[in-house]
């Protein structure tokens, strides 16, 4: 006997596309950029690499958000990609997107809010907004400047918040 469902997606099981989509492990980031209402942040795991060459990488934030608009008019953005002890930076994020006087932060030459410890940081500038769906935009990026370090990352899947254990 299995557990395995089988649906085709429509407006009457949207539930079960979600639950679904929510077994893919995903990163999870923080977005930051510099805007005409000051700096703002969002947590978001819509983010994707696209190429190598050239360098591209693609994130979607939904269209419901306060924040939406901000971010697909700001020129640059940082993606920090957390470590598997920065749950509390992501749910404050996903929340809210001011209080960056609650952690560590710094702003580089051109006034972009960046945190200080992430498994991996990308300064990004905006390439493109793609309408993805009815609830989320795409953005592509074209230039960033990546730095990472060497510790577990932390991951969203099913709805919960984690990291993943490494396999022999």
């Amino acid at each position: 006997m299995t557990d395995h469902v089988e649906f085709t997606p429509d407006t009457t099981n949207t539930l079960q596309l979600r639950d679904a989509f929510g077994r893919f492990a995903t990163d999870v980031t923080v977005i930051t950029a510099q805007t005409a209402v000051g700096p703002l942040g969002m947590t978001a795991n819509s983010f994707s690499s696209i190429s190598l060459d050239p360098p591209l990488v693609m994130w979607a934030p939904g269209n419901g958000s306060r924040r939406h608009d901000a971010f697909v008019a700001a020129p640059r953005f940082c993606i920090h990609v957390l470590g598997a002890d920065q749950f509390e930076l992501a749910a404050h994020f996903a929340t809210r997107g001011d209080g960056f006087d609650a952690f560590e932060t710094h702003l580089d030459d051109q006034d972009l809010p960046l945190f200080n410890d992430c498994v991996a940081r990308f300064i990004c500038e905006h390439h493109a907004a793609h309408p993805a769906s009815r609830s989320h935009d795409g953005l592509r990026v074209r230039w960033f400047m990546p730095g990472y370090a060497s510790r577990p990352g932390l991951v969203f899947e099913q709805g919960r918040y984690g990291q993943l254990a490494a396999s022999a």
